[in-house]
């Protein structure tokens, strides 16, 4: 994978169904142009310390499995497998249910659907992404990179007609600082603005986990992270002024309708079907930079866990790759099949709300990694980019915790139950492997 491919990893999952809903949300919230922009802006900060944070891991480890890895050689084996068992079995399938569920009212807006056909929707788009990524990595990628980079073009084209039709005015957004009758209160309103923000940014940090597919590291890595963060805040701060100038705050019903709302507006008619043209492109988009990424996590986990074992055990069969097509296949499976599981269970948005609050205490402690290698970081942002990520990050888990105490601790307890599950499927090993690492381990 080139520089390009590397940057539509970073983009692509941030760029999805978020876009269209959460700029609305936080407008209907904050209710004032000057606030929206001032959380876009602070999120973009933090998280283009992340990116810096991350850029420097992935560097130095330019191996496939990402904030594994860098857990695993930072904080030690147990942390690291802790990761990767919420990444395989419960965030991620939750997530690529809940964007495959999410795109089904879209598609049936561009084609009419039979309702059995839409019922099954949502598992023939995760069985069509696992295809793609079991049959070879160049052919994966360059669906993913052309799905992604397309994305950016239509949404500045959706900002630029907003102008050049006059269907935007600037005294929508006037006056930039004075809040909307209606707005939610100031504290609340800012917190959850803030969370949102966040996680619409989230998946820049999924290209550490391709790292190992990525032609000179050292050189595309930093251009793929940092690059892509500054598309995405530009994207985000453009498409969330060209809502405003087009639909007032003021009369912002809900976030789904919203994007009625805003096609109505620039396309009359047609606009539904534009739009939800747009969201269907971004979501797929999103789906494979997961689709691909993912896999690679349990590859890297179970190489790490039975490499120099004395029986292969359970994990075996995830440690090897396809014979013909050189891919993490199993690991592609189970990522699919885990996320069919969730999707017939219909448990993702009951997964995705328990398991944020251990995402972002797992984001934390990857970039806390710097603070422990052997060999100095000697960057001109070091350590004020992993003391703001880390803050940041901090600041967003509280919030979290305070907000639905139940949710995450209950989130925390599931993850913890990684730890037995790591005993059973690698009991079977009288020796682990060592690991060699350039920071300590437990």
């Amino acid at each position: 994978m080139g520089v390009w491919a590397a940057t539509a990893v970073v983009t692509g999952e941030a760029i999805s169904l978020g876009i269209f809903v959460t700029p609305a949300g936080m407008a209907r919230s904050l209710g004032s142009p000057a606030l929206v922009a001032a959380v876009w802006c602070g999120m973009a900060v933090v998280t283009l310390a992340g990116a810096l944070c991350f850029t420097e891991l992935a560097v130095r480890n330019p191996h496939d499995g990402g904030e594994y890895v860098y857990l695993r050689r930072g904080f030690g084996r147990r942390v690291g497998f802790l990761y990767g068992w919420m990444a395989a079995v419960v965030m991620y399938p939750g997530v690529a249910a809940a964007l495959c569920v999410g795109a089904v009212p879209y598609v049936q807006a561009l084609v009419p659907l039979p309702q059995t056909l839409a019922i099954a929707l949502p598992a023939l788009i995760l069985l069509a992404l696992g295809a793609l990524n079991y049959l070879g990595t160049r052919l994966s990628s360059g669906v993913m990179t052309i799905l992604n980079w397309l994305k950016v073009p239509v949404l500045v084209a959706l900002v630029g007609w907003a102008l050049a039709s006059g269907s935007a005015s600037l005294a929508n957004l006037a006056p930039l600082t004075a809040r909307r009758p209606g707005s939610d209160p100031l504290v609340e309103a800012i917190a959850g603005a803030a969370i949102s923000a966040f996680f619409c940014f989230g998946g820049w940090w999924e290209a550490g986990k391709i790292a190992g597919q990525v032609r000179d590291p050292s050189r595309n890595l930093p251009i793929a992270f940092s690059g892509g963060v500054l598309v995405v805040t530009a994207l985000y701060l453009l498409v969330s002024f060209a809502f405003a100038a087009v639909v007032p705050m003021q009369q912002i019903q809900s976030n789904t309708a919203f994007v009625a709302q805003f096609g109505q507006a620039l396309f009359g008619d047609a606009g539904s079907r534009v739009l939800s043209l747009c969201v269907v492109l971004c979501v797929l988009g999103g789906l494979m930079v997961l689709s691909m990424a993912v896999p690679r996590v349990t590859h890297a986990l179970a190489r790490e866990e039975v490499a120099n074992a004395a029986q292969g055990g359970t994990l075996a069969a995830f440690a090897r790759l396809h014979p013909r097509f050189e891919t993490p296949a199993n690991a592609v499976l189970l990522q699919t099949g885990m996320a069919l599981l969730v999707l017939c269970l219909g448990a993702f948005d009951r997964i995705l709300a328990f398991i944020i609050f251990s995402a972002v205490i797992f984001l934390a402690l990857t970039a806390a990694t710097l603070f422990r290698t052997i060999t100095p970081v000697r960057r001109w942002w070091f350590p004020l980019a992993p003391v703001v990520f880390i803050a940041g990050s901090g600041v967003l888990a509280i919030m979290l915790l305070m907000h639905n105490p139940g949710a995450a601790l209950l989130g925390a307890a599931v993850v913890l139950c990684g730890l037995p599950a790591q005993w059973l499927l690698t009991r079977s090993h009288s020796v682990f492997s060592p690991v060699v690492t350039e920071t300590p381990s437990n």
